[in-house]
């Protein structure tokens, strides 16, 4: 596969003019702009221009904020379980997609092999080429446990997942669990203490176990619809309690494989769209084509952009990219290009603490932005006004 742009191990040299990026719909917390400008100097989005600023016109163009992933698992053909060299390859990867904020996923595995993948994508996120980890098993169902091995499997323990968390040395932003099993709640709890989101996830729990969790901290929806029991009429389930309560953020997988677009406009429609966390769920595929790769220590067949487990046919993660989910969000599903952008970039950054320097277009916050077609197709990137992806404006 051709390296895409920006996709390198080392940085490109940041801008170091001042650019008046204009003429483009701009969307903004307040609303798009038509004709607007954004201004970057350095790093950093600027108030106001200097007389030395270069001019880049973008008209015909969108300009949103850079995408933030909270659930990905790798892309470009690497995983986030490999080397610092593989972690690295598949980040960039997802930059040239414009995911300007991302967090890496471990899947299920050995514990004391998630234990040393801890410590090194802490040192990552230590650089800032990462906005931290998401733990996602191995304290999940067996019951929901859709591509993990259910050998590797067990309970919350919370002294397992402080294992996990101390591993992190503080960059543990998100733990997945099947709440219902034993130590689940206490899991929750000790999350919550730490600061850690407790994301409920390939659990079988009931709408009152549920509701249990949320109480106890929990704030997340992993994938919701995907890996838990459907709404019945007695037996509302997670799907219910997690839509209906106002603490709880909905993760989604916006790729016409993992949701029915009617699913969607559901979770928009009872969550609204500051509560929805637009997801990729990405494995090694994503931006590197059909064929088998590994999810943690399973086989996965990719096959028309669809991953599926070789043994047992699950879905094993996506292929997705974010561009890609933003582009279906409102060309297929109709969505308001303002609702894509928050669930795309503003609510995962809010999120994840982070809305003071990311997820919006606001002077004083780090110049992270993409640049689209008026078909939504992805023509530039800039990363702390770096361009990752130079303007494609032919």
């Amino acid at each position: 596969m051709a390296t895409p742009p920006g996709a390198r191990g080392t940085a490109r040299p940041t801008t170091t003019h001042p650019q008046v990026l204009t003429g483009a719909q701009v969307v903004l917390p307040t609303g798009t702009v038509a004709d607007g400008s954004v201004i970057v100097d350095g790093t950093r989005i600027a108030g106001t221009a200097s007389e030395s600023a270069e001019i880049v016109d973008l008209r015909g163009h969108w300009i949103v904020p850079g995408f933030v992933d909270i659930h990905n698992h790798g892309g470009g053909g690497a995983a986030f379980s490999g080397p610092a060299d593989d972690v690295l390859r598949a980040v960039h990867a997802h930059r040239a997609h414009g995911t300007t904020t991302l967090v890496t996923s471990t899947v299920t595995d050995d514990m004391d092999l998630l234990v040393k993948q801890a410590g090194l994508l802490s040192e990552l996120a230590e650089q800032g080429e990462i906005a931290g980890i998401h733990f996602e098993g191995p304290f999940i169902s067996p019951c929901r446990k859709g591509a993990h091995s259910e050998a590797l499997l067990r309970d919350p323990d919370p002294a397992e997942v402080r294992r996990l968390i101390d591993a992190a040395r503080g960059r543990a932003r998100m733990v997945t669990l099947a709440t219902e099993l034993p130590g689940g709640i206490d899991a929750v709890r000790l999350l919550a203490e730490h600061g850690v989101i407790a994301a409920v996830g390939h659990t079988d729990a009931t709408y009152e176990q549920t509701v249990a969790a949320i109480e106890a901290g929990a704030t997340v929806a992993t994938h919701l619809f995907n890996a838990m029991p459907q709404i019945g009429h007695r037996a509302p389930g997670p799907i219910t309690a997690l839509l209906e309560d106002e603490r709880v953020t909905v993760e989604l997988i916006n790729d016409g494989t993992h949701l029915h677009p009617a699913s969607l406009q559901l979770a928009f429609h009872h969550a609204g769209a500051r509560r929805v966390a637009f997801i990729t769920d990405a494995m090694d595929a994503a931006g590197a084509g059909d064929g088998r790769y590994l999810l943690g220590p399973l086989e996965v067949e990719v096959s028309e952009g669809v991953a599926r487990l070789v043994e047992g046919g699950s879905i094993a993660g996506s292929t997705l990219t974010m561009d890609r989910a933003f582009k279906r969000a409102v060309t297929v599903d109709g969505l308001p290009v303002e609702d894509v952008v928050a669930a795309a970039s503003a609510n995962p950054a809010r999120l994840l603490g982070m809305y003071d320097t990311v997820g919006s277009l606001e002077p004083g916050k780090d110049a992270d932005l993409v640049v689209l077609d008026a078909h939504f197709d992805l023509k530039g990137v800039m990363r702390r006004g770096e361009w990752v992806v130079d303007p494609q404006l032919g």
